[in-house]
């Protein structure tokens, strides 16, 4: 795994099994003012991610490590890789709770239309052919800052709801207070109860 940190807010994870080709993928977003880094494997991927491998793959929550201080901004992965493909590697992470909303994008030297619309209708952004050019690097951010708007929303979302919660914690906590009550047996009318 490799670090490359550009003078850059964005954070792409890129994913292929050829050291070639991650060394090219590399070196064009770095061009493009991505900080970088590389991985070799989809189980790495999940790895720096901090999702958990021996978790199943069936409708639990993906649960995210705390050390993990990087934010990825947008994965980019190859289709074709031993053991987990670039698909499988999309699902866990469209599947993941914390993981959902950062941007896949599925790269690939084979122009299948059935695994491309696979991919797309799985949740992939976009899906690249290769051999990568600098110009597909341009078509990543418009992706990238449709995730950052979806991790704003939801922050804001969660805002709300907290504060509609302590409103409703504070309507609830009212009803416990002393009231004011009318009665016959008092002087002036009035007994807190």
């Amino acid at each position: 795994m490799s670090v490359v940190v550009a003078e850059s807010k964005y954070h792409v994870l890129a994913v292929d099994d050829s050291l070639i080709d991650r060394k090219l993928i590399e070196r064009l977003l770095k061009t493009s003012s991505y900080q970088v880094t590389t991985v070799e494997s989809g189980s790495k991927a999940l790895e720096f991610l901090g999702l958990n491998d021996e978790q199943s793959n069936n409708n639990s929550t993906a649960s995210v490590s705390p050390n993990n201080e990087i934010e990825v901004n947008l994965i980019i992965t190859d289709y074709c890789m031993p053991g987990m493909t670039g698909y499988d590697l999309l699902k866990r992470v469209k599947e993941s709770s914390s993981l959902k909303d950062i941007p896949v994008v599925i790269m690939s030297s084979e122009n299948v239309p059935s695994r491309i619309n696979r991919c797309l209708e799985e949740g992939a952004e976009e899906f690249i052919l290769k051999p990568v050019k600098l110009s597909d690097m341009k078509k990543l951010i418009p992706h990238i800052i449709k995730g950052k708007l979806k991790e704003e929303q939801q922050t804001q979302q969660q805002g709300i709801n907290s504060n509609k919660r302590k409103a409703i914690d504070e309507t609830l906590s009212a009803d416990n207070r002393p009231r004011t009550r009318f009665s016959n047996s008092t002087t002036n009318g009035l007994t807190v109860v």
